[in-house]
């Protein structure tokens, strides 16, 4: 073998070596269209883990019970329950499920289990769809819960349909749960996801009109709100804790929809399939 052939066929084995040992981009396949029976399979999957855990079920739902109860009893006999009661229940859903996805997606990647399924004919697509349903059937659980705990147990007379508050303390749980997903292709680790959490969502709580009204705040701070999914979501809540009907609230939970199908995309776009 001459000299020439000895220095390119120790140049090949170096690269091949160099590529055994990176670590996988991202999914070489080309987009395809989002599999109805995949993202159901990885639904199903997300439930049942989820069911398996009872420490995520008690922070899905018995915290909220438990704050609401809290508040009930510190504020027994005044408005302050019926006032702001109905925005409570959007708000609480949001940050936990918020928390919630964020974490699991991470544990996902870090434990290897979302390597193993990209090894199969399954998408970024069909995976984010598939926590974006679970987490769905999840925060329609919780909200049900939540608002029944809040009128029948604590007592909070909402103005407005009841279902309404219902609709959207669903939707807020399910903005929070795509903001998760999109926010844990951030994280390296857990702790990283719950500081997440207070960078995402304490400008809007600031924001959205739950401390004072937004038409009082700087006029920098009013037009920031805009731009922040929360601010639709206690809006809404307001509008029906004040007796409105969905004519008054449609365009507010029109925009929260709009934020979803954004988060989601985004998350879509941003998902790893390990932690770096």
């Amino acid at each position: 073998m001459s000299t020439h052939d000895a220095h390119g066929s120790a140049a090949v084995a170096a690269g091949a070596s160099r590529t055994e040992g990176r670590r996988p981009g991202p999914w070489p396949r080309a987009p395809r269209a989002v599999s109805l029976r995949l993202t159901l399979a990885t639904a199903g999957r997300v439930l049942r883990q989820i069911r398996n855990d009872p420490r995520t079920i008690a922070l899905l739902v018995v915290l909220p019970c438990v704050l609401l109860g809290l508040i009930a009893w510190m504020f027994d006999g005044t408005p302050v329950l019926d006032q702001f009661g109905p925005i409570l229940v959007g708000l609480f859903p949001l940050v936990i499920m918020f928390l919630v996805t964020s974490v699991t997606t991470l544990r996902e990647r870090q434990s290897g289990t979302l390597e193993r399924l990209m090894t199969m004919p399954l998408g970024k697509g069909d995976f984010v769809g598939g926590y974006a349903l679970a987490f769905a059937v999840l925060a329609t659980v919780q909200a049900l819960v939540v608002v029944a705990f809040a009128v029948w147990v604590c007592g909070m007379d909402v103005a407005g349909p009841v279902g309404l508050v219902v609709l959207v303390a669903v939707l807020d749980a399910i903005l929070g749960s795509c903001l998760g997903l999109a926010a844990s292709a951030l994280a390296r680790s857990e702790f990283q996801a719950v500081q997440l959490m207070p960078v995402v969502l304490f400008p809007q709580l600031i924001t959205c009109g739950l401390l004072m009204p937004r038409d009082e705040m700087p006029a920098v701070l009013e037009a920031v709100s805009r731009v922040l999914p929360l601010t639709y979501g206690v809006s809404a809540l307001q509008d029906v804790a004040a007796g409105g009907t969905f004519a008054d609230v449609a365009g507010a939970v029109a925009v929260i929809v709009g934020f979803i199908v954004g988060a989601l995309v985004l998350g879509t776009l941003t998902l790893r399939r390990r932690t770096a």
